[in-house]
């Protein structure tokens, strides 16, 4: 195995400073950057792990705390093992967190990220690859369209509302995104019900983006995060099989 180092980092934004994760292999050569978006529960131990065996596949990943204008993370305190149908008070502190992130501010969020990955001695030249989780994904697919001139490849576990009728969903941008698409979608997810998933097809394919996207049959919305309930063992590794083919076309 890849030996991989983890270390905390702050990230400058126009808004203030997001408190964020970097794994890479240990041999100190810059790597491809992968720009790692998390879900709704947070930068947390779990999302350290996946992000250290990311980076064992030979890249620089980093976790931004997107929440970071309400503090360094944990912006709320979660317990070890997350299952919010037995404590319902999580998603009662979470939900203003997820919902006060505007597409406005992702976006410069982004840039400023971006930004720092091609300043960093961890992160080799050229373009990056992103993914994310849940909201993350979103935040994926909105990089993708925003900076076309440096994501090549862009990927979104279990999302949620990445097709909506707002004027500002994320799916609006397909026309301007030239990275190749991954979706690995969650089974019968009512954050992203069928007509979503056909809004979003039917966009990328008429702007003809390169992009693949699975339905992963019986896995809930979550399937990929081990300290929560959602935990599905197959279909997460599934999106690590995907994941890691994506990059290896990528870079």
């Amino acid at each position: 195995m890849t030996e991989v180092l983890g270390t905390d980092v702050t990230v400058p934004t126009p808004d203030g400073a997001a408190d964020a994760y970097v794994a890479r292999p240990a041999d100190g050569r810059p790597r491809p950057g992968v720009l790692f978006y998390q879900d709704a529960y947070g930068l947390r131990p779990w999302l350290r792990a996946m992000a250290d065996r990311l980076a064992a596949g030979g890249y620089a990943v980093l976790v931004p705390n997107v929440f970071y204008r309400h503090g360094p993370a944990p912006v709320v305190e979660l317990p070890e093992f997350i299952d919010p149908p037995s404590d319902p008070t999580i998603w009662e502190r979470l939900g203003p967190l997820v919902h006060s992130l505007t597409p406005e501010q992702a976006e410069r969020d982004t840039g400023a990220y971006l930004e720092w990955m091609a300043g960093s001695a961890l992160v080799a030249d050229g373009p990056v690859a992103v993914t994310g989780y849940c909201m993350g994904a979103r935040l994926a697919l909105r990089a993708a369209a925003t900076h076309p001139g440096r994501v090549a490849a862009a990927a979104g576990f279990h999302g949620g509302n990445l097709a909506t009728e707002a004027p500002d969903s994320p799916h609006r941008g397909a026309g301007r995104i030239t990275a190749e698409l991954y979706f690995g979608h969650a089974d019968q997810d009512p954050s992203l019900p069928a007509e979503q998933m056909r809004r979003l097809e039917d966009a990328l394919t008429e702007a003809g983006v390169r992009h693949t996207s699975e339905v992963y049959e019986g896995a809930p919305h979550g399937y990929t995060q081990k300290d929560t309930s959602s935990w599905d063992r197959a279909a997460a590794e599934r999106h690590w099989a995907a994941l890691e083919s994506l990059l290896r076309r990528t870079f």
